[in-house]
């Protein structure tokens, strides 16, 4: 994590429409939110909920308001949505302790997420521990458990794995609980901050040294992988998706997409004759598993 234990952190604090809350958690994920967390005002059917948003400096008025208006355009809400923004500062410790009050484990297929604080009682699963960071790299999101339930239904331990554009390397570390012999797992990110934070978390579920971290992206010089995870967006698939083709020698996972941009993400695959995909839906998200081996007999 940022800062040390002194530092000061800003909030935004978002009263929505409890059905829009998922368009604010977007906005400050692409206004490059520290974390965020969802307070059901003390009500279980409230109608309203409170969004909040960690910064790591107070974000800039017209950019924030411009990411809301275009995350709840996208999902298809307007600006009445949302009731009241109000600005914050919280002391480090207090934003530690406001995701250990939201963040509570997640099942998906075999596995679950967990905080480190958390008992998880179910131990026939396959527990992944994840330190609080970003919200779109704990498990909570549905691009993340779109990923996790493909990964569970469809990865078999002899594969290869890549993950492109790794975040907290949660989708990494699953494959490599997953797997029982020595398999070649490998995850990148542009971002050498992510990439610290994954090799952070792997090292914490004891398969650290599966996984063979890098900052950077896929390149043309890359080796093949059986299965490769590119859980992006689609701005960052698109340009990128040849070459994501190329390197994956049995399965290519996408995500990241939202339902809205189904026919733009499939109108692209079929420009490289892939017409055999399955899409997953999870809220406004949609994932695409691309049999890359059976697309190439054809």
């Amino acid at each position: 994590m940022k800062g040390d234990n002194f530092k000061t952190w800003h909030s935004v604090d978002i009263v929505v429409e409890k059905e829009a809350s998922e368009a604010i958690e977007f906005a400050f994920d692409q206004l490059g939110a520290l974390g965020t967390a969802t307070d059901q005002l003390r009500k279980a059917n409230a109608e309203n909920v409170t969004v909040i948003g960690y910064f790591d400096a107070h974000p800039n008025d017209k950019l924030l308001l411009d990411e809301l208006q275009n995350a709840l355009r996208i999902y298809d809400f307007d600006a009445k949505a949302i009731h009241t923004i109000i600005h914050g500062e919280i002391e480090n410790t207090d934003w530690l302790a406001e995701w250990k009050k939201h963040w509570r484990p997640t099942t998906v297929g075999r596995f679950v997420i967990a905080p480190p604080w958390s008992d998880v009682v179910d131990t026939e699963k396959i527990v992944i521990r994840i330190e609080p960071n970003m919200a779109f790299g704990t498990g909570t999101h549905e691009t993340t458990q779109l990923c996790l339930k493909a990964i569970d239904e469809n990865y078999s331990p002899q594969m290869s794995f890549l993950d492109v554009g790794t975040g907290t390397g949660i989708l990494a570390i699953a494959a490599a609980k997953l797997v029982t012999e020595t398999t070649e797992i490998v995850a990148c990110d542009t971002d050498e901050d992510s990439v610290k934070i994954a090799r952070y978390n792997a090292i914490a579920n004891n398969v650290g040294d599966k996984i063979d971290f890098s900052a950077g992206s896929i390149t043309p010089e890359a080796l093949q992988f059986d299965f490769v995870c590119a859980n992006l967006t689609l701005d960052v698939i698109l340009p990128m998706l040849e070459l994501l083709l190329e390197k994956s020698r049995s399965m290519l996972l996408l995500s990241g997409i939202l339902a809205e941009q189904e026919g733009a993400i499939t109108d692209e695959l079929r420009k490289f004759q892939i017409t055999n995909f399955l899409i997953a839906r999870s809220g406004e998200w949609l994932s695409v598993l691309i049999d890359i081996a059976e697309a190439r007999t054809k």
